[in-house]
């Protein structure tokens, strides 16, 4: 009968690694292959060197805010603003006689309600005799008649001797109906103090300009 030839028998240790390892043994880590080092694979630090030192970090952009502890901190205003002068009044100059200079301050203040002026805005003052008005109310006693005054809300008569008992008003109308000794020049003068924004003054115009100065 004809000989089969055996197959040859491979030896264990010449056959590849088993797919499974034998009990008890770990399968052994494969060995990275070495290739080329892409760019962004960093460079190991030099062993004779030490570690590599780190990028130093990028600057920080400039920030313009403040704090609110800054704020706080900020230096108050220095001192407070000096306070405002307060413009002149506006003159006005009506000619007029000494005895005409009281129905001329008369008119005058008609023109100012017709034109929407506030009665309680309106002063009128006289540097000779009282007007009418004010002869009128003081017949009821002094205590009523500046109660008036007070009360700011009506036309108010008086005197330009009274000057200094009178509050500011928005216009001030004078009647020069008396002589203007030093005395009613003198009244007349601090009666621009006591015009906020208006000073009408009746009478002759080159006693007044005398009085007042040729410049008002």
């Amino acid at each position: 009968m004809p000989l089969i030839p055996e197959e040859p028998q491979i030896p264990e240790s010449a056959q590849g690694p088993s797919v499974t390892p034998a009990a008890g043994r770990t399968a052994p880590t494969p060995r990275p292959v070495p290739g080329p080092r892409s760019a962004a694979t960093p460079r190991p630090g030099n062993p004779g060197r030490g570690p590599a030192r780190p990028a130093p970090p990028a600057p920080r952009p400039h920030s313009t805010s403040v704090s609110p502890s800054a704020s706080a901190a900020a230096p108050a205003p220095a001192g407070p603003k000096p306070p405002q002068e307060r413009p002149a009044a506006q003159f006005q100059l009506i000619p007029a006689p000494a005895g005409g200079a009281v129905d001329a301050a008369d008119e005058a203040v008609d023109l100012l309600l017709d034109s929407g002026r506030a009665p309680g805005d309106i002063l009128v003052l006289t540097t000779g005799e009282q007007h009418a008005w004010a002869a009128h109310e003081l017949s009821f006693g002094e205590t009523a008649y500046w109660a008036q005054h007070d009360a700011g809300d009506d036309v108010f008569f008086a005197r330009a001797a009274d000057i200094g008992r009178c509050a500011t008003r928005s216009v001030v109308v004078v009647a020069v109906n008396g002589d203007l000794d030093d005395a009613a020049a003198g009244a007349l003068s601090d009666v621009r103090e006591r015009a906020g924004a208006l000073l009408i003054v009746c009478g002759d115009p080159q006693r007044i300009n005398s009085a007042l100065g040729a410049g008002v």
